[in-house]
């Protein structure tokens, strides 16, 4: 794969070191190296939770939770995008740990009454027993919809525990969330249709 890299890489510019962590997560790293070096544009189904774990949020979302992260956070391990979804590549264990702290905090899809329900989209949060597809290492097709954003760049990537994704989800929540001066038009009132005018 190195061979097909220019002498810059790009953030997303999967190495041959960020393909070698890939595939340390499945059963045969040496299979999927061989596949991708063979093949260096086909995605690949990897297990989590040894090497990752996989946070998946709708793509607006996922892209403000990126921004957070980049703007006033630690960064991101490596992202993803894949048919309309982000893939946060977060510790192991996040997955398990991460919809109970939204839960704690009155983020999560369950929210309590009264809480902040509905603010935060479901997360899909893929740990220990689940698959995630990921791209490939040297790019898709454009219409494949699956990209890195943020690549494997090293054997042993930074990757955000649950804390950190939690705070990048609330922040994420908070700038969403439009602020108006003026109050919520009455449910009630009549609609007259102005080009009736005479």
């Amino acid at each position: 794969m190195s061979s097909t890299r220019n002498a810059t890489p790009h953030i997303s510019d999967v190495t041959s070191d960020g393909a070698a962590w890939l595939a340390s997560a499945g059963a045969y790293p040496r299979s999927t190296l061989s596949l991708w070096e063979e093949r260096p544009d086909t995605p690949v189904v990897l297990p989590c939770g040894s090497a990752f774990d996989v946070v998946s949020a709708p793509t607006i979302f996922g892209r403000r939770m990126l921004d957070r992260l980049w703007d006033d956070g630690p960064g991101s391990g490596p992202v993803a995008e894949f048919r309309g979804r982000m893939l946060l590549f977060a510790a192991p264990g996040t997955a398990q740990r991460l919809p109970s702290l939204l839960d704690w905090e009155e983020w999560g899809a369950r929210g309590r009454e009264g809480g902040r329900r509905g603010e935060v989209p479901p997360l899909l949060c893929h740990g220990a027993g689940d698959t995630v597809t990921v791209p490939a290492p040297a790019g898709a097709p454009p219409r494949s919809g699956s990209r890195w954003l943020v690549a494997p760049d090293t054997r042993q990537p930074w990757l955000p525990g649950p804390e950190i994704l939690l705070w990048a989800a609330v922040r994420a929540a908070r700038a969403a969330v439009r602020i108006s001066i003026f109050p919520p038009a009455d449910q009630g009132a009549k609609v007259y249709d102005v080009s009736r005018r005479r």
